[in-house]
């Protein structure tokens, strides 16, 4: 048997296009757009790559997009007082730092910077406080992503064993939150679990995010697992998952794909999330 193999990119262009409608409609009540700013740090060429990609997302459904391009050198406390303006600026609804950040910087201490109001990432402790209590306002855009998959595609959760593998802010923390909320029994795996085939092939559903290609091979999952791929892996030229895409979706009963799974619902999500703040700073 073959998965089923989740399109990612149709669900988020139809979510788009869902999310063009509604910002016209709120453009021609309020007589503004939305608007995200989006910070970016020094030349990672991946996030440049990333951020070309928001801005463009959010040209195509009506989201003002500020980018503003930062020399790698900056001063943290620099970079802190960019924030604090865009905090104060009326027209910004909505800020994200791209990540990674330059190793002389504290991300988390930037992070906490940000509005919480217009943390659109989700980083913020209070936003992931409230994602822990299950009073989330702001949810972490890949796992939202990922949650929104599981619903489209009628894939239920309740009672379900799920392992995650990588354990980050970002992704992986979150990611078993929402699962757990969702009544799911979820396991978190990592770089010190011994013995990972034997995890997860006691696994339903398995999140991949560890950053590692090919880490998740065909005997490492039972039949018809459910298997998400989040990792985004350059390897000889192409870009690659965590898992061993041709090898798994024999056995698997779904399956996305990289590209065109996890990373356009990241997208997507991220303006959601951007909606949802102008939403509520002017009601």
């Amino acid at each position: 048997m073959t998965a089923r193999i989740i399109n990612g990119r149709a669900i988020a262009d139809a979510m788009q296009e869902e999310m063009q409608e509604e910002t016209h409609q709120l453009v021609d009540k309020k007589k503004f757009p939305p608007g995200l700013a989006v910070i970016l740090v020094g030349e990672n060429p991946a996030s440049q790559v990333y951020v070309r990609m928001k801005r463009k997302a959010c040209e195509k459904i009506g989201i003002y997009a500020k980018q503003i391009l930062l020399s790698g050198a900056i001063k943290e406390e620099e970079l802190k007082d960019v924030i604090r303006q865009l905090n104060n600026d009326n027209k910004i609804h909505a800020i994200l730092v791209q990540l990674p950040l330059p190793e002389h910087i504290n991300a988390r201490s930037v992070i906490e910077t940000i509005d919480v109001r217009k943390d659109v990432d989700g980083l913020h402790s209070v936003n992931l406080g409230n994602l822990l209590l299950g009073i989330p306002k702001f949810i972490p855009c890949t796992p939202l992503g990922i949650m929104e998959l599981f619903k489209r595609e009628k894939i239920e959760l309740k009672g379900k064993r799920a392992v995650v593998v990588g354990r980050s802010n970002m992704v992986g923390k979150p990611m078993a939150i929402l699962m757990m909320h969702n009544h799911a029994t979820v396991t978190i795996c990592h770089t010190r679990t011994v013995d990972l085939p034997s995890v997860t092939r006691e696994a339903d559903i398995i999140i991949a995010a560890a950053g590692k290609a090919y880490m998740i091979t065909g005997d490492m999952i039972k039949d018809q697992a459910v298997v998400i791929d989040v990792g985004t892996n350059r390897l000889e030229g192409k870009l690659v998952g965590d898992v061993d895409f041709k090898a798994v979706s024999q056995k698997a009963s779904f399956i996305t794909p990289v590209p065109g799974g996890v990373g356009p619902m990241t997208v997507t999500m991220l303006l959601a999330n951007t909606i949802k703040a102008y939403k509520e700073q002017v009601k």
